[in-house]
């Protein structure tokens, strides 16, 4: 895919992987249509990518509000045009320190699953049928090795990773043909805020720069139509 020019949309952009992905897709020439909650912070991220000379713009909104969801679809398609690729990057970890699955809330979980897939799927079903009728389209979803790998306390945010690599799948299968493709990225361990909040005794220096991943990330966007529709993939 050439990101020259194209509408994207990067949930979760206003810190960590999400930030990283808006400035690198902006650098390449990608119109970007930054999405998060806080819209101060989503502001800041704008402004430095237009401060490089990148089309960027911001919407406040959560993607676990279903009431929100076509809001964000048709204000980023009158800000930059019809949306070529949608990186589902928001995330939410729930509380923390991360408790056993036998500890979790119910509502705890329902937010989890409110985010970083419910969220997801009813985002991707609004941008993605426009796509198919386009004959074109990307979907990039940030996994996590949590979504294969049994960790114990990262129960809610694993179920909702897993299932997100897996509705990845499904829609790669279900819309095969139409030029529409998916991929999972498992972005590996990252300097983030929300790394640090989940395993705050972590050395930095150990992870990985989200610009840094980022850049692995717009690689392989770039390269989407040489690799398995519904692929999952490490960015590492």
């Amino acid at each position: 895919m050439d990101v020259r020019g194209i509408g994207a949309i990067v949930t979760g952009a206003s810190r960590g992987l999400g930030a990283a992905l808006a400035r690198a897709l902006g650098r390449e020439g990608a119109r970007v249509v930054c999405v998060a909650r806080g819209l101060e912070t989503l502001e800041g991220v704008v402004a430095g990518i237009r401060a490089e000379g990148g089309d960027a713009h911001a919407i406040s909104a959560d993607l676990g509000d279903k009431h929100a969801i076509h809001a964000i679809a048709g204000a980023a398609a009158a800000l930059v045009g019809p949306i070529d690729l949608l990186v589902q990057n928001a995330s939410e970890l729930g509380p923390v320190p991360l408790p056993l699955l036998l500890d979790t809330e119910c509502e705890d979980l329902e937010r989890v699953l409110a985010v970083n897939l419910v969220g997801p799927f009813r985002l991707t079903k609004v941008i993605a049928g426009s796509m198919a009728i386009r004959g074109k389209g990307l979907v990039v979803l940030v996994s996590s090795d949590a979504s294969t790998a049994a960790y114990p306390n990262w129960g809610a945010y694993g179920i909702s990773k897993a299932a997100l690599d897996h509705m990845g799948r499904i829609w790669a299968a279900e819309l095969d043909g139409t030029g529409v493709r998916f991929l999972s990225i498992d972005p590996g361990e990252m300097d983030t805020k929300m790394h640090a909040d989940a395993i705050p005794d972590a050395d930095p220096k150990t992870l990985a720069r989200p610009a840094d991943v980022a850049e692995k990330i717009v690689a392989m966007a770039r390269r989407a139509e040489s690799l398995a529709n519904g692929a999952r993939m490490e960015a590492r």
